[in-house]
């Protein structure tokens, strides 16, 4: 759990150039504090680098990221993707401590292992990856992102690899466990992107533009049959279905 509330995240004015590609110009958006926002377009709008962006990994053209404080995001983001990243030689527990360990600060184990417990994987901790499915992998790399206590996390497609029921599964564990967090997730599916999400952006055009129009009733995770979740997903399809041509 946070000990404080978490920060929202504020881009102003963001300007993106890959050489004679612009990316954004002027983009502005604002990620609600203790909200998960759910990023969608199509292929090469964007997303991955804004993404990227927030997280300092690029540095923009022009423009600003920060918390909704006002203070530098550095520290605390947490980042999960889409392919699980466990290093085949560690522990699964070693894996969900690897920051830590990088960074040489003393392993919280209690913490660690109640993680374990939290996304089912107790009893596994002194197993090797090899020996988890698909599913039980992802669960250990959510484990690794909780583990960071980090305020902001941001989440680039990471269940897309999983079978259908293991997604729907690993979605309301990780709703539940963030709910105290503010969320950026990429996604690709719009039926996750109305599960998850307080609220929807749509990416699309050159240089990218933001459609925040689209809302969804009740609160996340949904139900797969529910009403708001099914309305909101097909309208939301439409839409990328007309972007995409």
């Amino acid at each position: 759990m946070q000990s404080s509330s978490p920060p929202g995240i504020r881009v102003r004015d963001l300007t993106l150039r890959f050489g004679q590609r612009q990316v954004f110009d002027r983009l502005s958006i604002e990620i609600p504090a203790g909200r998960c926002v759910a990023l969608l377009g199509a292929s090469g709008s964007g997303k991955t680098s804004l993404l990227k962006t927030i997280a300092g990994l690029i540095t923009p053209t022009a423009g600003t990221v920060c918390g909704s404080d006002g203070q530098p995001l550095a520290g605390r983001i947490a980042w999960m993707g889409q392919k699980d990243l466990l290093f085949p030689w560690l522990s699964v527990r070693d894996n969900i401590t690897l920051g830590a360990r990088l960074r040489r600060e003393n392993i919280d184990t209690a913490w660690a292992d109640h993680l374990l417990e939290c996304v089912g994987l107790h009893g596994h901790g002194d197993d090797r990856p090899a020996m988890l499915s698909g599913g039980m992998r992802q669960r250990a790399a959510l484990a690794r992102t909780l583990y960071e206590r980090r305020p902001i996390v941001l989440m680039d497609e990471p269940f897309s690899a999983l079978d259908t029921l293991t997604r729907a599964k690993i979605q309301t564990l990780a709703a539940g466990l963030l709910a105290d967090r503010t969320v950026l997730l990429i996604t690709h599916d719009p039926m996750e992107a109305c599960r998850l999400s307080h609220r929807l952006l749509v990416l699309s055009g050159q240089p990218a533009g933001i459609d925040s129009s689209h809302t969804i009733g009740g609160q996340p995770p949904r139900a797969p049959d529910d009403a708001n979740l099914l309305k909101s997903q097909g309208e939301l399809l439409q839409q990328l279905l007309r972007a995409a041509g």
